[in-house]
């Protein structure tokens, strides 16, 4: 009911004259937005004044907030903060009110060129000018069912008003016969639908940002409070001697009842060769332990989107095409 009312306009969308883009998925769980979000930032940057805004979900603050050099992960949530402290001159905001965070923006930082919506596709008090829809390679929305069934929290047919749709966590060798199939059950207005696979960056020390060096050989205790770990776990399968898994909930804030389970788990597995490893979201919440993990083999791996079919730069330039047209016409 709530997109038929948006759909004939009587529940009324916000516009805002300078480009932006949103990028959401249809379902609960983890798609790789903040991976995206990232990937935008990294493009977008270079050229333009970049700031983000997300919900900030399960921050302990109220209304809204930039980040400054004082925040915390608590202030802002994990991804929020994970994007700040990676990109330092980005502006990251979280509200949950958007239609009022931007123009807050837009007063505190008047230099911002582009906005990005982080998990706001079906938040539509926002008329974003570009949408990015993502869905998992193993879990298409096409496939999926409604809560509690399945995991979708919004209807199929929402997806027509995606601008492109990302195909997120696919296989490295998936084929092209395969991508055509999938790209017929999920576009059903020509929608642009491209895939991605996670790239995996070599691990770095959460307190000294050291190399870890090759991982080949090493038995992995990984540490995960993300939505699907899975992913992550096939990999290090894959490159590592095995993997013992602590996994928390998504969006876990650990405690330093936690920390002596990581501690004595890590202890446990005989062998010598052996580190323990953590994902750039569960990082920014342990770092708080600094005197606690300093001297752990603790490091993080982290994942970002890399475009199969060579075909990043053509999504590259439909973004910054978007961006540079809207100026344009404005």
């Amino acid at each position: 009911m709530r997109n038929k009312f948006y759909d004939k306009k009587i529940f009324r969308s916000a516009a805002f004259s300078l480009p932006v883009i949103c990028v959401g998925n249809l379902s609960v769980g983890g798609t790789g937005k903040t991976p995206m979000i990232e990937y935008l930032i990294t493009l977008l940057k270079p050229h333009y004044h970049i700031a983000t805004l997300s919900r900030g979900y399960k921050r302990k603050s109220k209304g809204f907030v930039i980040a400054t050099s004082q925040s915390t992960p608590s202030q802002l949530g994990d991804e929020p903060f994970q994007m700040h402290k990676k990109f330092q001159d980005v502006t990251v905001a979280v509200a949950k009110d958007r239609v009022l965070a931007i123009p807050a923006i837009l007063q505190e930082k008047p230099e911002t060129e582009v906005i990005l919506l982080d998990d706001a596709f079906q938040h539509r008090a926002v008329t974003a000018g570009f949408n990015i829809l993502l869905t998992d390679r193993n879990r298409l929305f096409t496939e999926d069912l409604m809560l509690p069934a399945g995991q979708l929290r919004d209807q199929k047919s929402s997806s027509k008003r995606a601008d492109v749709i990302v195909v997120t966590k696919a296989e490295k060798n998936l084929s092209k016969e395969a991508s055509e199939n999938i790209t017929k059950k999920i576009s059903k207005n020509n929608t642009p639908v491209f895939f991605t696979a996670l790239r995996y960056s070599e691990p770095y020390h959460i307190i000294d940002n050291k190399n870890a060096g090759s991982i080949k050989n090493k038995k992995i205790l990984l540490i995960a409070g993300i939505a699907n770990p899975r992913p992550l776990i096939s990999y290090l399968n894959l490159h590592t001697a095995g993997v013992s898994a602590l996994n928390y909930q998504d969006h876990h804030h650990y405690t330093a009842s936690d920390i002596n389970t990581i501690k004595a788990t890590f202890d446990k597995i005989p062998q010598t060769e052996k580190l323990i490893l953590t994902t750039e979201k569960d990082a920014v919440k342990l770092a708080m332990f600094h005197n606690e993990i300093k001297d752990l083999p603790l490091f993080v791996i982290a994942a970002a989107h890399e475009f199969l079919f060579n075909e990043g730069e053509k999504f590259d330039q439909l973004i910054l095409g978007f961006v540079q047209n809207f100026e344009e016409k404005v």
